[in-house]
Parts: structure tokens; sequence; C-alpha cells
């Protein structure tokens, strides 16, 4: 077995085991919902355990890694060359409400790089892994981009991150605009679920400011393996830490990049100066 083969499959042993705790929590919270600081920036009971259940199993098997998780944030030595970023709940907002949207989502980086990846979606039951060089699956089955080559024939996906309601760079704009141009833009409110769906071919791109590693660890490395291109908006390499992201299949990718640096920003709409 190979090292990140061994990765891959603690890493999906961590995440099936959080899904279930949120299959136990879901429909059930009650009161256990506070905001953390933000309006709509919800943490959940559910969001803590699962993390919790998680951090038990990477630390079970590899204590001397760094983890950067969402509710705990860094642990360990962040200096160690593997760094597992966590999202114990991607879509908490979802789940509070009980929109089918929503994942445990774990990944790893070595030396700075996306090497393995788990997407656990519990509702539907559906399990995306990935590791560098061992391909992209979706319930254990390989998984590929589509093969859409023409913009004006897409379907894209993107969100909306909690700053929104406070700077005028809340990708509005570039929705209204991409909307226009393509066959339709969804929103689904799961990072790693947009890049999962981006992996199996049931849409064709995604963009979206203002996410943070444990959001996209996982979902790079899927996409990637499954044959997609991940970079900033402009085509530059992605940094993993830049919050903003231009994911596709591949085929789309200049386009779609070109046509989110042309939109003008959201207050050049509201003063109109256009």
């Amino acid at each position: 077995m190979t090292q990140l083969q061994n990765f891959l499959d603690i890493a999906t042993e961590a995440a099936l085991a959080a899904g279930a705790v949120l299959k136990g929590y879901l429909g059930k919270l009650e009161d256990a919902v506070t905001e953390k600081g933000r309006p709509g920036d919800l943490v959940t009971a559910a969001d803590k355990a699962s993390e919790e259940v998680i951090l038990k199993v990477l630390r079970r098997h590899f204590p001397q890694h760094s983890i950067l998780a969402e509710e705990s944030g860094k642990l360990g030595n962040q200096d160690n060359q593997y760094l597992w970023a966590i999202d114990p709940l991607d879509g908490t907002t979802n789940y509070a409400h009980q929109y089918p949207a929503f994942a445990v989502s774990i990944g790893l980086l070595i030396n700075g790089v996306p090497q393995v990846g788990v997407i656990y979606d519990p509702f539907h039951d559906e399990l995306f892994q990935a590791a560098a060089g061992l391909g992209a699956t979706r319930d254990r089955r390989p998984i590929n981009v589509s093969q859409t080559s023409e913009l004006g024939k897409s379907l894209l996906v993107t969100g909306f991150a909690y700053d929104r309601r406070e700077t005028s760079d809340n990708n509005y704009a570039e929705f209204a605009h991409l909307t226009h141009l393509t066959q339709g833009v969804r929103r689904s409110g799961s990072a790693s679920l947009d890049l999962a769906y981006v992996a199996c071919g049931r849409v064709d791109g995604y963009w979206e400011r203002g996410l943070s590693p444990w959001d996209i660890v996982a979902g790079i490395i899927l996409l990637q393996e499954a044959g997609g291109k991940v970079t900033a908006y402009d085509g530059a390499s992605f940094k993993i830490n830049s919050g903003r992201i231009l994911a596709t299949n591949g085929y789309i990718h200049d386009s779609l990049s070109r046509e989110l640096l042309q939109v003008p920003p959201l207050s050049a709409w509201k003063s109109g100066n256009l």
C-alpha cells in the first residue's frame, strides 16, 4: 500500500465517521445553532461533534501531523510537511435548515500542495475520494470532468461569502454577468460539493471568493485527478490562502477567466459609472 493510499483510507474512515454524526444530529438541533460573529456564519453542535470525531481519528493515526480545522483552528506543529485541512460540516446554513447540500471535507496538504481529498455527502450517501496519481472516484468508481467546450453551453456553480453584506466585492455582479452568458449558474452553499460536482461532470465550472483552505483542499485534488483545472481568476497559479478560486473542466477555463476579469465591480453599477 502506498503512503498516499494509506492517507486516503484514514481520511475516508474519518469522513464516514463524521458523516454518521451529522446524520444523527440532522433535524434535532433545536436551539443548538449560533452565529460566529457575522450574520449567517453559523456553527452548530453538529459541526463541533463532527470535528471532534475527525480529530480523534487523525490524531490516532498521525499524531505528528499538523491540522487546520474550521472550528478548532491551527493544531499541532504548523511547520510539519503534513497539514490536514478539515471542514467538519461544509454547508452549515443548509444543514441547519435541513436543506440537502452539505458535506464533510478532509484534505491533506504535503509541503503546501493538495495531495489527498475526501468529500462525503451524508444526506445522499455519496463519497468522493482522490489522491495524487491515484485518480478520483465517486462511490469508488472513477470519475472525470465534463467535455463541455463552450461557455455558452456550460452550467456553472458559485457561492457568496459571509462578508457579502459588507463589501462591494461580493460576487453579485459576476453572478449576474455569467448567468446571461451560460445555460445557468447554481449556488449550492457548499464549496466542497461544488468542486466535487465539477469533478464528476455535473457542472462545468466553479468560481468563488472568500474561501478558506478547509473549504477547498479536498476538492482541488479531487478535481485535478478527474482531469480538471484550478487557477486564480486570471489563470495564474492558484494560491491556497488567496481565498479566490477558478475551477473548471479545463475546456472552458480560459473563456470563464476572461469573463470574470472583465466584470465591473458592483460599486460601478451602483454609481452608474459604466
